[in-house]
């Protein structure tokens, strides 16, 4: 089905873990579609019908090519802080609409409500979006299922228990293909101008029963071990802001004891019922097993 009638869509963010399925998904139901990548060998791995821009959000001016007849962006922020203002210019300038991938900040359950500096960055952005009068829609995603491929898989293909702080902590991973599925409908649907939807998984599981699901999925037990914040805070020096880190066993200590929040927005928008952990991790069980080179990883009990 082809949709000429409406102008491309502009992906920020193309290559990632969301934006990458968005548009798959807006190329399946005929939707021409740009994609902004800060590197232009980035193209090489976007499928051939994309139109690729070259962009960096830090010089704001570099986007207008990206913008100049496109309908609408969706629009994922990856950069310090400081161009955001003179981004959403431009961006007003140009299109009528922005689907805006943010964070539950707003949300009043104890996981969301901890200091973190992104999720004031995304309300700023918020902010400057609607004093612009852009045609808006606000996705909030909650905690991401693929984010257990960065934090587990590396223990999980070594074939070690997985040590991890607060094992009791609940969330509802919402799996990434849904969230992207919910981007493309409000990009190029309308009934979504002004909706504010945070998306989570259908249920809510401790870490540890994530662990546990990932393992049923691999046909082997996966040991689960608990480890203490200091800890987490000395193996997580250099790979993440000590803010993030902080933030992080902040909102989980928080979820302790407290179901995760749930939602029915995914349904709600796309009319089925949200992907389960359980089939997220069926449906990779080969990423935790084999190493990011494809070799096959140890298959330890």
């Amino acid at each position: 089905m082809n949709q000429p009638d409406i102008p491309p869509v502009l992906v920020t963010g193309a290559t990632g873990r969301v934006g990458g399925v968005v548009i798959d998904q807006l190329l399946d139901a005929g939707v021409l579609v740009r994609a902004l990548t800060h590197r232009s060998e980035a193209a090489a791995t976007l499928p051939a019908k994309v139109e690729v821009f070259t962009g960096d959000l830090t010089v704001p001016e570099s986007l207008d090519p990206a913008l100049s007849g496109a309908g609408a962006v969706f629009f994922v922020w990856t950069a310090p802080p400081q161009t955001a203002a003179a981004v959403v210019e431009r961006m007003a300038a140009h299109v009528r609409r922005v689907v805006f991938l943010s964070s539950p900040h707003q949300t009043p359950h104890p996981f969301f409500q901890q200091p973190n500096p992104m999720a004031a960055m995304h309300a700023d952005i918020e902010r400057l979006i609607a004093a612009t009068g852009l045609e808006s829609t606000i996705i909030r995603p909650g905690m991401l299922a693929s984010n257990s491929l960065a934090w587990w898989a590396p223990a999980i293909r070594a074939g070690e228990a997985v040590r991890w702080p607060y094992g009791a902590a609940e969330t509802a991973p919402v799996d990434d293909r849904d969230v992207a599925a919910v981007a493309a409908r409000t990009l190029y649907q309308d009934g979504y101008v002004g909706g504010d939807y945070v998306l989570t998984g259908p249920e809510s599981l401790t870490q540890a029963a994530q662990v546990s699901v990932i393992g049923d999925a691999l046909g082997r037990r996966i040991a689960f071990e608990e480890m203490t914040p200091d800890e987490f805070r000395s193996l997580s020096e250099g790979t993440a802001p000590s803010s993030v880190v902080d933030m992080l066993l902040a909102a989980w200590s928080a979820a302790v004891g407290q179901p995760a929040y749930v939602t029915t927005a995914v349904a709600d928008i796309l009319g089925t019922a949200p992907r389960t952990f359980r089939q997220w991790a069926a449906d990779h069980a080969t990423a935790f097993t084999e190493s990011s080179d494809g070799s096959e990883g140890s298959e330890g009990s």
